[in-house]
């Protein structure tokens, strides 16, 4: 991670089920010294595992509405009928302490970091195939089924949008991901960046 510059943004993006918090948390947990998460707004409820502050800033519809109004927001999207959004000083603060910035949002919001802020690094993670989404979606116990059968027709049209990045990476093994991301971070990311033709053709693959 050392020959990467300080002060970076980095914005993933994935579809529900790919796996980008594991992925991204592992990494950001073996770097944390050099990393620092965004925590994002959401409106909707927390779920059993997640904390406040922790996970993300849980507030209300009007609260989030207010703090749009203000300019705090760097980006926002409503996604499964609830708003979420990157806090513009939260990711500003950072980069002025020569951190470098990791934001979990969905391709819509990275379109707007994209616009606000054209130097970032943006990365797509993708699942080995469709049906591991779907298996990985419904393992995980969180979702109504409507929810789930949503998610999954949502997946396919989220994940067309992997040639608006910079890179992508396969999460299939946690490991491997774990390593492939560790290059890209550090500038050496060429096996996943969207321009080879190699992973283009594996994209191609997962997506029929």
């Amino acid at each position: 991670m050392s020959s990467n510059k300080s002060g970076s943004l980095f914005v993933f993006a994935a579809p529900s089920g790919a796996g980008k918090t594991t992925l991204v948390h592992a990494v950001v947990t073996k770097h944390q010294e050099e990393l620092r998460f965004s925590i994002s707004y959401t409106t909707r409820e927390p779920r059993s595992n997640e904390a406040n502050a922790v996970d993300y800033l849980f507030v209300s519809e009007e609260e989030f509405m207010r703090l749009r109004d203000a300019g705090e927001m760097l980006e926002y999207a409503r996604v499964f009928d609830n708003y979420y959004a990157t806090s513009r000083s939260q990711v500003e603060t950072h980069l002025a302490e020569n951190r470098s910035v990791v934001l979990e949002i969905d391709w819509q919001g990275a379109e707007q970091v994209r616009e606000s802020m054209p130097d970032c690094v943006t990365i797509f993670i993708f699942p080995p195939s469709l049906a591991e989404l779907e298996r990985r979606l419904r393992d995980r116990g969180t979702d109504a089924p409507e929810v789930i059968e949503r998610r999954l027709r949502d997946a396919h049209s989220d994940m067309a949008h992997w040639v608006e990045f910079d890179y992508v990476i396969v999460n299939d093994n946690l490991d491997d991901a774990v390593i492939d991301l560790e290059a890209v971070l550090k500038g050496e990311g060429e096996a996943s960046s969207t321009s080879n033709p190699k992973l283009r053709k594996t994209l191609e693959q997962i997506l029929g």
